[in-house]
């Protein structure tokens, strides 16, 4: 083992916000992009383990072997518009537009919800400035339930309602009206 108890693992990009304000706390925290696999686990014993950004899903069996709860910053009112694009999904479904913090678990983004909070936009609003806004929320929301959830003193309750699911796949479907990128 190259790390100790108490490590924090940041799933996500480098240029994370979150990942400079993690290492702020003055915790160890070991940051990873790449999908995880038993040699990573091996290598590495952390704890609180933080999905924010993370292009790759956890499957059963790493999660498993994973000290510690799993959490991922989601930027939608879950169970609203689970998995890709969830920005973009509620608006052209027009469904509650809000950031979620959940703990995972092994279906995607299914996992019990830790913190929410709805968020209204006006028409003039794009998914650019939209998805800053999530973003900028999830993170402040994170922030605010980072104590309890690195304590394992955080509150939990299952998802409710049917909700939505999207794919990489099904923006292909409605690319062209995605005329600004």
């Amino acid at each position: 083992m190259n790390s100790s108890i108490g490590t924090t693992l940041f799933l996500g990009p480098a240029n994370s916000p979150l990942l400079e304000w993690l290492s702020a706390q003055q915790r160890s925290v070991v940051h990873y992009e790449k999908p995880i696999d038993s040699q990573f686990l091996d290598d590495n014993l952390v704890t609180s383990p933080v999905s924010f950004g993370y292009r790759h899903i956890l499957k059963g069996p790493m999660l498993e072997r994973i000290f510690g709860p799993a959490v991922n910053l989601h930027i939608s009112l879950l169970p609203w518009n689970r998995g890709a694009d969830p920005n973009l999904w509620s608006f052209l479904e027009e469904t509650p537009k809000g950031v979620s913090i959940h703990y995972l678990d092994e279906g995607i983004d299914t996992g019990d919800i830790i913190a929410q909070r709805e968020l209204e936009f006006s028409d003039e609003e794009t998914l650019a400035t939209s998805y800053a806004q999530l973003d900028e929320a999830v993170q402040a929301l994170f922030r605010q339930h980072w104590p309890g959830i690195s304590a394992g003193t955080c509150g939990r309750r299952r998802q409710s309602g049917e909700g939505s699911f999207h794919t990489l796949a099904d923006r292909d479907a409605v690319a062209d009206l995605l005329t600004d990128g």
